[in-house]
């Protein structure tokens, strides 16, 4: 056998055994918050600590819903999520435009809308907010939902994928007759789906962990949304770990389970072409 390529094997062998330890040990502290969700309070205190809760108690999670009012807080973040995917499609509509409409300062208003991404979302919350409490929406759910519906980066993304697409498409499209509703609908989602999965799934990550504005914005508990909700568990239940513990794995599931099965697309999203 060559001995380079023997070498090259046990050097891929040795990175592969590095690899392997290193995910093992920053995915543990997850492995030990979501079994200790299912832990008693006194089995989390335990010394030596335990990794295998000794039976599966889910009084945790009971007490989450009962005591916490955690069915609001999802129901309004399931709601903050709903709308967010509307914005969606309303970046997608802008992308479009800009990549494949011929009007006056069209340059110039893109670059506007990028230079608005170099703002930092703190700087605009005070002005916002004062344009919403004018227009009597603080304290609301419109209030915690309208900003959020378009997003600078969102259409520039939409953008500079749907450029890609061919202009020749769109022609022979119109020239059989179909509206340009039917065209962004029927010909534009269904080749910029890659693009759609990478958006839509930093959506989801953004409204599921709302917390900053949704607490500026609202002062009654039942606009709250859960990363809000979590906040007060662990102020109300400081000492209880385990309470803790559900509430935190609660929030962090369905991330990770939405991540996984959309994590395909988000290198193909960023590379692959418009062309077909």
């Amino acid at each position: 056998m060559n001995p380079y390529t023997e070498k090259s094997r046990m050097s891929k062998l040795i990175v592969i055994l590095i690899l392997t330890i290193g995910g093992f040990f920053m995915i543990l502290p997850f492995i030990w918050m979501v079994l200790s969700s299912f832990k008693t309070d006194a089995e989390i205190l335990k010394i030596p600590p335990t990794i295998w809760p000794e039976s599966f108690n889910w009084e945790n999670f009971k007490m989450l819903f009962v005591e916490m009012n955690f069915s609001v807080y999802l129901k309004n973040t399931l709601v903050i999520v709903l709308f967010s995917f509307v914005g969606l499609f309303f970046n997608a509509m802008a992308g479009y435009g800009f990549a494949k409409f011929k009007f006056k300062g069209k340059n110039k208003l893109f670059y506007l809308v990028l230079a608005t991404m170099m703002i930092p979302g703190q700087v605009t919350m005070i002005p916002v907010y004062l344009i919403l409490n004018a227009m009597g929406l603080t304290n609301t759910m419109t209030g915690i939902i309208l900003p959020g519906l378009v997003g600078a980066f969102g259409i520039f993304l939409f953008r500079q994928f749907m450029s890609t697409i061919s202009d020749d498409l769109l022609e022979a499209a119109r020239l059989d007759g179909a509206s340009e509703f039917y065209i962004f609908w029927r010909i534009i989602i269904p080749i910029s789906r890659p693009v759609l999965a990478v958006q839509g799934i930093l959506t989801f990550i953004a409204g599921w962990n709302s917390f900053l504005w949704p607490l500026i914005i609202a002062n009654d508990e039942k606009y709250y949304t859960l990363s809000v909700g979590l906040q007060l568990l662990k102020g109300q239940y400081s000492s209880n770990y385990a309470l803790q513990m559900a509430g935190s794995t609660f929030m962090v599931i369905p991330v990770i389970l939405i991540f996984m099965m959309f994590q395909k697309y988000i290198l193909k999203g960023f590379n692959v072409s418009g062309m077909k």
